[in-house]
């Protein structure tokens, strides 16, 4: 039994650490998404979240400031995707493509120059995110293994809330969900259909960067081009899993946050082949997409680009 209980707070413990990356990226795909701007650049804007986390990190010897800078260089990439897309009227798949292409190529070519290699140095323990009940509880416990995890793992499900309060709550909210819908409309209505869509795409850069950042400054600890490995394009599938909805993007992710913590911990022994389990969160991923994509109703102008008439 307390074999059986130590075993539930380590499945606990992977969950609540492969979460919150998925979870930061997915609450900022629904922003975008929400406004009608599809931005597949997720995956990208994580990656170079989690080089600038890692850096900045190493040289300044702070987590939560890098932390931050990994969510500011994501917001910058956002920034892009909403030049081309909004103002360009670019196509959104495209660009969003392009910038998968480009964030992994300016990490991996300013690691060159920083480090003379593709990888960063490794970040110092004291370096990176605090966790929240470090040193309280006995090593070995269940509330151990479940409560000792990064202060951020539960910061980002308070941030769930707050998104949920924007979207439903505020005037805002109402104006990002109606611009998703009927841009034309809001037009009509004074409603700056393109400073809602500039916000709303920047956000989703800045949060998929935050996660990028967690990922260098807790799961792991330096960057490497492959650390992110798919993490935005199931953030992405869980924002559809979840219906564009805050909440429901936040039961997708711990569901693929379980996936990637048991991928962990099964990986740990020598029972089943590597290869498989590392397939386990990718294969959740497409079952989910095939039995309820066709339930999500996506916003009318998700993907349309907005041509304001003279």
């Amino acid at each position: 039994m307390d074999a059986f209980i130590s075993n539930l707070g380590l499945i606990i413990n992977a969950t609540l650490i492969a979460t919150p990356p998925l979870l930061f990226a997915a609450l900022g795909s629904c922003f975008s998404e929400r406004s009608g701007v599809v931005n597949i650049g997720i995956e990208g804007m994580m990656t170079i979240g989690a080089f600038t986390g890692a850096v900045v990190a190493y040289y300044t010897h702070n987590g939560w400031f890098a932390f931050l800078c990994g969510g500011l260089a994501g917001a910058l990439f956002g920034l892009l995707h909403a030049v081309a897309c909004v103002s360009l009227a670019a196509d959104q798949t495209i660009t969003g493509t392009a910038i998968n292409f480009l964030a992994p190529g300016i990490a991996v070519f300013l690691a060159k120059m920083l480090f003379n290699s593709s990888d960063t140095p490794a970040i110092d323990s004291t370096w990176k995110l605090p966790k929240l009940f470090d040193g309280v509880f006995k090593a070995g416990t269940f509330w151990k293994n479940v409560l000792n995890v990064y202060s951020v793992a539960y910061l980002v499900f308070l941030l769930v809330i707050v998104v949920w309060f924007v979207f439903y709550k505020t005037r805002f909210g109402m104006r990002l969900r109606a611009v998703g819908e009927h841009p034309t409309a809001c037009d009509t209505l004074g409603i700056n259909v393109f400073r809602v869509r500039y916000i709303c795409v920047i956000l989703s850069g800045f949060l998929a960067g935050l996660g990028g950042a967690y990922v260098t400054l807790a799961t792991v600890n330096q960057f490497k081009p492959i650390v992110i490995v798919g993490q935005g394009f199931i953030a992405i599938a869980a924002v559809i899993f979840g219906k564009f909805k805050p909440q429901g993007a936040m039961y997708a992710c711990l569901l693929f946050g379980f996936c990637s913590g048991l991928k962990v911990l099964l990986g740990s022994g020598n029972i089943v082949s590597p290869n498989l389990i590392s397939m386990i969160p990718y294969v959740v991923t497409v079952v989910a997409l095939i039995l309820f994509v066709g339930k999500s109703r996506v916003p009318a102008a998700n993907g349309k680009p907005y041509i304001k008439s003279k």
